[in-house]
């Protein structure tokens, strides 16, 4: 493989990664030039995620930080010859496949604009703990994130609690949405 092959193959699969942080966000081209004030044209940022223009380091930090996301989180990850990169938890990365499914009492969907608007004690260190999770998944919509029986657990431990007095704590806060 030539150089000139290699750089075009990593700017699409950067490309891919940033189209797929703009569509969790729920934002199309056009969304993101009128909110960015234009500082990101809807044809710019389109040639960069078919990854027919390769982004400077300056404007992805720029990019990041209005996606309100970990500039290396819109960097590829590395993919091992004849596969795909699949993250510990069994989704895959680069494909965004569905992940794993639980049955209902495994997992808890939280409303994640409820929870910024809490004024509780717990939303600090709730928001704190979703927003890791967030960064291990890559999973960035910034709306609704579901969390696993031992991410339900480890907050149960951390608020002294039992995980079943904890649902229905985040049932009585508002922000547990119906599986």
């Amino acid at each position: 493989m030539t150089e000139d092959t290699v750089s075009s193959t990593y700017a699409k699969r950067v490309g891919e990664r940033l189209r797929a942080i703009r569509k969790q966000k729920d934002l199309s081209l056009q969304e993101v030039e009128a909110t960015s004030m234009e500082e990101f044209k809807a044809s710019v940022l389109g040639a960069y995620e078919r990854g027919e223009r390769a982004i400077s380091v300056p404007r992805l930090q720029r990019l990041a930080q209005f996606y309100s996301v970990p500039v290396d989180h819109l960097l590829p990850g590395d993919i091992p010859p004849g596969g795909e990169v699949i993250d510990l938890e069994g989704a895959s990365v680069e494909g965004r496949s569905e992940p794993r499914l639980f049955d209902d009492e495994e997992r808890i969907r939280i409303d994640l604009q409820r929870l910024d608007g809490l004024d509780t004690p717990e939303r600090e260190l709730l928001s704190r703990y979703l927003t890791q999770i967030q960064r291990q998944r890559q999973d960035y919509n910034g709306r609704v994130l579901t969390i696993r029986r031992e991410d339900l657990r480890a907050l149960a431990c951390v608020f002294e609690m039992s995980p079943e007095i904890l649902r229905r704590r985040l049932q009585d806060l508002g922000v547990r949405l119906p599986t």
